[in-house]
């Protein structure tokens, strides 16, 4: 598994294989009755919609079936590390003694893939270029701790080794971004905003409150969008080429037109086109 990680620089190879996990994210994870989610579901207990397959039974239908948090959602791989890697091809329901072990995993390496992601990303830009070499034996470290035994990952500090990915991250984000003046001064809450049309170019959204802005027709190029909240912003006819550390499930939560411009490596949503 290292060297598919290691050697492979599509960072097409974070995406959920949906064909080889078991379900995991439709059974580990709990989620509250809301906007995004039609019912209340605990930790642990199989979605009413997964089927005995492992798939989701309205799995083309989930906006309109009050299921649009799980259109948001990515692994990035992780689903199918655990469950054909890491558990070694068990499934939960067939071994119910590893059941609660795997479901704790998961979320743990879903975490160490998320930071794989953003490291993939940041090695394939040739603006990083200075940094490839301590990229590389950051991802090393992250891609050893993914194949620890479910114990040893049980036990891995989290918040500690995000610290640690999290600086070079931001030196890749100030290489990337460079000295570029925009018309944002304050980037944190900007919830509701009216940014239409604006030159954002190079601007640092990290952690940002976007939810419900409007930035279409926005200069979006260079930007940093590691862990903004997209959900419902207006990206229509926005440019946001060359911009880092955006996820498709960030894509998939905002709102857009066929017009908007995406990094290479994302997609336009479905739902974007009617």
């Amino acid at each position: 598994m290292s060297n598919k990680l290691l050697n492979n620089q599509l960072i097409d190879v974070y995406k959920a294989d949906c064909q080889n996990c078991f379900g995991l994210c439709c059974v580990a994870l709990p989620y509250a009755q809301s906007a995004d989610f039609a019912v209340n579901k605990d930790g642990g207990t199989p979605c009413n919609n997964l089927d005995e397959n492992f798939r989701c039974r309205i799995h083309s239908d989930l906006r309109n079936k009050g299921f649009k948090g799980c259109t948001v959602y990515e692994c990035f791989g992780a689903g199918q590390h655990v469950s054909q890697d890491t558990f070694h091809g068990q499934d939960w329901r067939k071994h119910p003694e590893i059941a609660n072990e795997m479901f704790n995993v998961f979320p743990k390496m879903q975490q160490l893939y998320e930071m794989l992601y953003y490291l993939q990303e940041g090695l394939n830009l040739k603006k990083t270029q200075p940094l490839h070499n301590e990229i590389v034996k950051v991802m090393e470290d992250i891609v050893a701790l993914t194949e620890l035994s479910p114990k040893y990952i049980l036990e891995l500090d989290i918040p500690q080794h995000r610290a640690h990915v999290s600086n070079i991250l931001e030196k890749i984000s100030s290489l990337v971004r460079g000295n570029e003046k925009t018309q944002l001064k304050n980037t944190g809450n900007l919830f509701g905003a009216n940014l239409k049309g604006k030159n954002l170019k190079g601007s640092n959204f990290r952690g940002s409150f976007l939810i419900a802005a409007n930035l279409s027709n926005a200069d979006l190029r260079n930007c940093d969008f590691l862990g903004a909240d997209l959900r419902d912003t207006n990206l229509s006819n926005a440019n946001l080429t060359g911009s880092i550390f955006l996820t498709q499930a960030q894509v998939n939560a905002a709102n857009g037109d066929k017009q908007t411009k995406l990094p290479q490596h994302l997609s336009i949503p479905q739902h974007w086109l009617k």
